[in-house]
């Protein structure tokens, strides 16, 4: 920000810290994406509680569904939230994704089995899955553009940054725990009552991120700019290029996601024979590393520009992916390895993802313009990945899906390529 605008970001904090402005749009991101991930991470452990059955496949895929059920509410989420955001503030929108969030992993921290209620059971899973997928499709929007309008220009990079060092830290947390449960736990006790335990955490969690939330200003961005009656409307008819850009940038990210943090574990424990301990051991290590090189990144973007970090990760999943994923064995070092390659990779667009999202569009549409494109995109191929792989490696035809994330990375390069430079973009110019 120039010196005007500098004055304005004081007077909006007050006597609260830019820490912990940083601090409060990124602890409620790191509950929402504990509370996320430990779905896919545990469904190996409870899906035999909701879904009985004598093949295990069968009752993963079932609940690999629901997680794409609840992707398919996330776009909905991105646009009711993020109409909400634009019209009444982040603050407000960033209070009610986070207990929308920590509701839904109390519903399935306590529900009953099959056993027990029986179809009940799932139908209180989809309706927990349903509810933290409105909830997650809001808080990425509406924490992006927080975070991006509280920053100094010169600095939105690094304050950005923070958005997915959060998300990486609650995903760690989830990965850690798995780690630990495993280990401490037997595969039959982790069945019968170990994977409620992050659920009841993450529920926990929400009451934490609540509190900080509340104990900050809001932006004054919202409050300034004229409001608009209907943002999705807005959006679509004057800035269709910019919602198409969302979209070109969110392709290869979201498989890059799904893939890399979600999936490599499940895969290398279920089709490739790796000890549970063994696989989320290396998957923690690699998010550890992921997670560091967030500010260093997200710094870096500040000092060169965003475009050659955007074009360097998308360049290297289209010439390495698949001789990686294909390298891959059920070894500790294998699984890292490839962890590392996609995860370091990833981390290059993840620093700077929000603040280049948040400078495509103005003020008043500006969270709409993130939420609505960026979670149908995740909705249709991130809900999707887990359930496609599951299908596709166990019946050998893993190599068509692959091939499909090449596609989304010459894709996904075409538009870094074509994209304008954004650092250094005055927001409130836009």
């Amino acid at each position: 920000m120039d010196e005007p605008d500098m004055k304005n970001s004081m007077s909006m904090v007050g006597n609260v810290s830019q820490k912990k402005v940083i601090l409060a749009g990124t602890i409620g991101n790191a509950v929402e994406w504990f509370d996320w991930t430990i779905y896919a991470t545990f469904a190996v452990f409870f899906s035999k509680q909701f879904f009985p059955s004598t093949d295990a496949t069968a009752s993963l895929l079932a609940v690999f569904g629901i997680f794409a059920i609840g992707f398919f509410m996330r776009p909905f989420g991105g646009i009711v939230l993020g109409i909400f955001s634009d019209r009444y503030g982040r603050k407000a929108a960033l209070a009610t994704t986070i207990i929308m969030m920590a509701g839904g992993s109390l519903m399935i921290a306590l529900s009953p089995t099959y056993a027990t209620i029986g179809i009940f059971a799932p139908i209180i899973l989809v309706l927990a899955r349903l509810i933290q997928g409105l909830s997650l499709g809001g808080e990425f929007a509406s924490a992006a553009t927080y975070l991006s309008e509280m920053a100094p220009k010169e600095k939105r990079g690094f304050y950005s940054s923070f958005m997915f060092f959060s998300a990486a830290m609650g995903i760690l947390i989830a990965s850690g725990l798995a780690w630990l449960l495993t280990s401490i736990l037997t595969d039959q006790q982790m069945s019968n009552y170990g994977w409620r335990i992050p659920f009841l955490l993450g529920a926990l969690g929400g009451l934490v991120g609540m509190w900080i939330r509340r104990s900050v200003p809001d932006s004054e961005m919202t409050h300034n700019k004229e409001k608009v009656k209907n943002p999705l409307l807005v959006l679509i008819k004057n800035y269709p290029k910019e919602t198409l850009r969302i979209v070109g940038i969110s392709i290869l990210t979201t498989f890059a996601f799904y893939i890399f943090v979600i999936y490599v574990p499940s895969y290398a424990i279920n089709f490739l024979g790796a000890e549970p301990k063994v696989a989320f051991a290396a998957n923690t290590i690699a998010l550890v590393v992921f997670m560091l090189c967030q500010p260093l990144f997200g710094w870096l973007s500040d000092k060169i520009g965003r475009k050659p970090q955007l074009i360097v990760f998308a360049l290297g999943y289209l010439l390495f992916f698949y001789p990686m994923i294909k390298w891959m064995d059920s070894s500790f070092n294998s699984i890292l390895l490839v962890e590392m390659f996609g995860l370091v990779l990833y981390a290059l667009y993840t620093s700077i993802g929000p603040a280049v999202m948040s400078e495509q569009f103005p003020t008043e549409v500006r969270a709409v313009g993130i939420g609505a494109p960026y979670n149908l995109v995740v909705a249709v191929l991130g809900g999707t990945t887990p359930y496609v792989l599951t299908w596709s490696q166990s019946n050998g035809k893993q190599d068509y899906f692959y091939f499909m994330v090449i596609v989304g990375a010459i894709l996904t390069l075409i538009t870094f390529i074509k994209m304008p430079e954004t650092v250094g973009k005055k927001l409130e110019d836009i």
